[in-house]
């Protein structure tokens, strides 16, 4: 088994931004393509951003075993880390980077226990959350509301992961990011 990092935020928190900067720092570290039942958003594409299954084919993987976890984050919508895909990356030798809602970061680190190093990545506050889904101009203003709600709960969360790094400026995110990274690495 090879090592794994996982990041975990509520929706907004900036982590997708922070792991994309890993990746172009990091060349022994591939993303994990979660798999999700729902459809995509803007300029999501299949197998990049996702593996967009029906949610017929998202529940026949379910019950083949296909998943080392899965969640339905939201009423409907299922995501989750196909066996496959760990596989894949770990075949090459690569340390996977998993981009995962909070839950599944806990599930993950569960699953993976010393060879996993979790990492919650913290909005400045919640107030902030909500600007910058707004910012985005991808939900309705009823799926925000959701959003910043379920943000209030998985807050609550963040000290069920190793490390926690608040974003409130993105440079010195990903340099504390960093630190802690090239520790778990190089142990």
């Amino acid at each position: 088994m090879g090592k794994v990092i996982i990041f975990s935020a509520p929706s907004g928190s900036g982590k997708t931004t922070i792991v994309h900067r890993l990746l172009e720092r990091y060349p022994q570290f591939e993303f994990s393509i979660s798999a999700t039942s729902r459809a995509p958003r803007g300029a999501e594409r299949d197998g990049v951003d996702y593996y967009f299954l029906s949610q017929e084919a998202f529940a026949a993987a379910v019950a083949e075993g296909r998943f080392v976890e899965w969640e339905e984050v939201y009423k409907g919508t299922c995501y989750g880390t196909l066996r496959s895909e760990v596989e894949r990356i770990w075949q090459k030798g690569h340390v996977i980077v998993f981009d995962v809602d909070v839950l599944g970061g806990i599930n993950l680190k569960r699953i993976f226990g010393q060879d996993a190093c979790s990492v919650f990545i913290m909005p400045p506050s919640v107030e902030e959350l909500r600007r910058r889904l707004e910012g985005r101009g991808t939900d309705s203003p009823e799926a925000i509301d959701r959003r910043v709600a379920k943000a209030e709960f998985e807050l609550t969360k963040a000290p069920e992961f190793d490390h926690t790094v608040v974003n409130d400026r993105l440079d010195d995110a990903v340099e504390e990011t960093c630190a802690i990274l090239d520790a778990f690495i190089n142990r």
